[in-house]
């Protein structure tokens, strides 16, 4: 559905892109993960058309990206686009006119989206009025109200209560199971991303650095199970950590260990004999193990790359 071919794009000294390549299927929903400035907001408007790329090719249903192609892509965008001082409804209803919905069709779609984002009864008060949450629902209302083959979703559950989030997210797997929409979700949530995704790719300073389905990068941590140690004495727990066959990890302030094998605690405590150990507690290899690992290894052999060691 949606394939990017070596997309570059500078701004001045800055690489936005760096020959960027992405391939996404249709009907799946894919994951485009990466810290902010790695270029993922300069693929969406590349995509759309709002950029002109300095080299590379968008394809969109193996048609080059372009005006034809416009009416296939619905975009949630990060900021709420609305006119304030319309309905929901009229919010709606203006961007399916614009879409190009005959009017017998429209009015019945409108309601229809209005309904799937819990909105309907909210159709006749003013974007003004409505709460954050609910702005971001109308505003997915409206990117997916002209039934677009590729919708993307950019942070869409920002500022959702917990409820919200989850309906949110019944509306996508909907989206896809029922109207066989593709979907390229960015947002920083990464239980969202475990939870909807097929595929997750990463990508940092404007390069692909890994992608595949989650059980596919969880084989990029050759672990069981992560374990976190609490302890004043950190050096003398990553020496006996290391002894363990354990490989030590630092996220944030927690200490961890890639454990190859699941123990229960009585052994975990029994390996850390001796080491002061305040607290320790067992996890199961998560998305955001794998996204800091991939992250922070690119950023230290980039580091490695400017400062060789010379012997």
């Amino acid at each position: 559905m949606l394939t990017i071919q070596n997309l570059s794009k500078a701004y001045g000294s800055y690489r936005a892109l760096d020959d960027l390549n992405l391939q996404i299927q249709s009907g799946e929903v894919y994951g485009l993960l990466g810290p902010n400035g790695a270029g993922k907001t300069t693929t969406i408007n590349v995509i759309c058309g709002l950029l002109r790329a300095d080299q590379g090719e968008v394809w969109i249903n193996n048609r080059p990206a372009g005006d034809a192609t416009k009416p296939w892509v619905g975009v949630m965008p990060q900021a709420n686009l609305l006119y304030r001082s319309l309905s929901c409804e009229e919010n709606v209803a203006f961007f399916a006119k614009l879409y190009g919905l005959p009017r017998k069709r429209r009015f019945q779609r409108v309601q229809d989206c209005l309904a799937a984002v819990n909105l309907l009864e909210r159709a006749k008060t003013p974007a003004e009025r409505l709460s954050g949450g609910m702005q971001r629902r109308l505003s997915l209302a409206i990117a997916m109200v002209h039934h677009p083959k590729l919708l993307i979703l950019d942070e869409p559950t920002t500022g959702l209560d917990i409820e919200a989030r989850h309906d949110v997210w019944e509306l996508i797997r909907r989206l896809t199971r029922q109207e066989g929409m593709t979907i390229l979700l960015t947002t920083h949530l990464l239980d969202e991303v475990e939870r909807l995704c097929h595929r997750i790719g990463i990508i940092k300073q404007g390069k692909l650095l890994v992608e595949g389905t989650l059980a596919n990068l969880r084989r990029r941590i050759p672990a069981k199970e992560i374990v976190t140690v609490e302890t004043h004495d950190p050096k003398a727990a990553i020496a006996r950590g290391k002894a363990c066959g354990f490989t030590p990890r630092r996220y944030g302030s927690d200490l961890a260990f890639w454990v190859p094998e699941q123990l229960d605690l009585k052994a975990l405590l029994d390996r850390f004999d001796g080491i002061p150990i305040d607290s320790i507690a067992r996890h199961p290899v998560r998305l955001e193990h794998i996204y800091l690992e991939v992250t922070q290894r690119s950023q230290s052999t980039a580091k490695a790359t400017r400062n060789p060691v010379v012997q």
